[in-house]
């Protein structure tokens, strides 16, 4: 599979970068749809997701140059050089969920329902995007043999684009983007019997199902980053799931309350 989805002249553009921009139109669209439902307006949505992708970017890429600093010790300019590669999930969802708490608090809106109304189609970007790994041939497992990946029942294309340089990998991106895909479709129907009563259920399902996923897949993975000889995907999976039973807890008490 050849990473490059068009060159024009001497710039080449990535599936990467046209996935990631599908995922956000898409997450776009249909927030704004929602937005209608709980009192968010077009405007508060369109300047909070154009703040948001910017905000992502660079949080994705802090994060990777933190937990892996010993790549740009030397040429601390190359941190700049974000199309060479070196973007990290775990930063966008940080980063993006801090700013939306603090941007919908300037604004004087529900945090939680803010976060409720665009947390299925990060997931749902996150399923899609994960294909960009698959095109950059990364974010994959061991060393593994074809007889396993036929095993599988994997269409031939993703067999094929699993032989890297003659050797073939475990496609843990493919079960992340089936892990993220069934956790949207676990959000759409929360939402629908919700409807947004419980601000924080959709956030904290999500912190618990993707940091549940995450932390399995993580381990299989070749090229994580560490802290202290420990994954960092994995410290914040475990922590994410941690704040989100505690999420859901609280719900569950308040509304006993009620």
């Amino acid at each position: 599979m050849d990473r490059t989805f068009i060159k024009i002249g001497n710039i080449n553009i990535y599936w990467y970068s046209i996935l990631i921009i599908v995922s956000v139109f898409i997450g776009y669209y249909f927030s704004l749809r929602e937005a209608k439902k709980n009192g968010l307006t077009k405007n508060f949505i369109s300047d909070l997701v154009f703040y948001l992708v910017i905000v992502s970017i660079l949080g994705a890429r802090l994060y990777y140059v933190i937990f892996n600093f010993d790549v740009f010790k030397d040429e601390l300019l190359d941190i700049f050089k974000i199309w060479e590669g070196g973007i990290a999930i775990y930063g966008a969802v940080i980063s993006a969920i801090i700013f939306i708490i603090i941007y919908s608090k300037k604004k004087k809106k529900n945090s939680l329902l803010v976060l409720d109304t665009l947390v299925p189609y990060l997931i749902l970007g996150q399923g899609i995007g994960r294909w960009g790994n698959f095109f950059n041939k990364e974010a994959h497992g061991a060393i593994t043999t074809l007889n396993h990946l036929k095993k599988l029942h994997l269409p031939n294309f993703i067999i094929n684009g699993m032989n890297i340089n003659g050797s073939y990998y475990i496609p843990t991106f493919l079960y992340e983007s089936i892990w993220c895909l069934i956790g949207f479709i676990i959000l759409i129907i929360i939402r629908k019997k919700d409807q947004y009563k419980h601000p924080g259920a959709l956030l904290f399902t999500y912190f618990i199902w993707y940091g549940i996923g995450r932390f399995i897949i993580e381990g299989m993975r070749t090229d994580s980053l560490y802290f202290l000889g420990l994954r960092v995907s994995q410290l914040v999976s475990v922590i994410l799931i941690i704040i989100g039973i505690i999420g859901i807890i609280k719900i569950i008490i308040k509304n006993k309350r009620k």
